[in-house]
């Protein structure tokens, strides 16, 4: 006769939550390729807005915060003439951002997830920043990546 080992029965929830974090990334990234309208419209713009930011990202003039969004960090390290067309720009990359954010949540059928959604997409744009870039830690420091 075969004996049980109850120990396999034993569930580790940590490593659930993690597997659950996961499945819900990988949703959310299958999310924007099969965009609805509003989400694909808000990542035209912040796709076509990057071009702007993308000079002041390498100066570290702009960097991007740990809860999935952008700042200006160093306004020094732009020109004064352009400091407020940079300012601007990120004030709209935040606004669709957030509005990113809730429309993937909502898009889902579950608004409650936009917190997460926020993170998995802070998460995700830290890592894929490109080197020289700054970017913020959890305690709010930044650092060059």
């Amino acid at each position: 006769m075969t004996r049980l080992d109850w120990n396999v029965l034993d569930l580790d929830y940590e490593q659930e939550a993690t597997r659950i974090c996961a499945r819900l990334r990988e949703i959310l990234a299958e999310q924007l390729l099969e965009a609805p309208p509003a989400i694909a419209a808000l990542k035209a713009g912040m796709q076509a807005r990057h071009t702007t930011l993308q000079a002041h990202y390498a100066s570290g003039a702009v960097g991007l915060t740990k809860d999935g969004m952008v700042a200006v960090r160093e306004a020094s390290a732009v020109p004064m003439a352009q400091r407020p067309a940079v300012t601007s720009a990120v004030a709209d990359e935040n606004k669709d951002r957030a509005a990113l954010y809730k429309e993937i949540a909502t898009a889902n059928k579950h608004p409650e997830w936009e917190g997460e959604v926020k993170t998995t997409f802070a998460s995700r744009w830290i890592s894929k920043a490109q080197s020289g870039w700054y970017v913020q830690n959890a305690a709010g420091e930044w650092s060059k990546k």
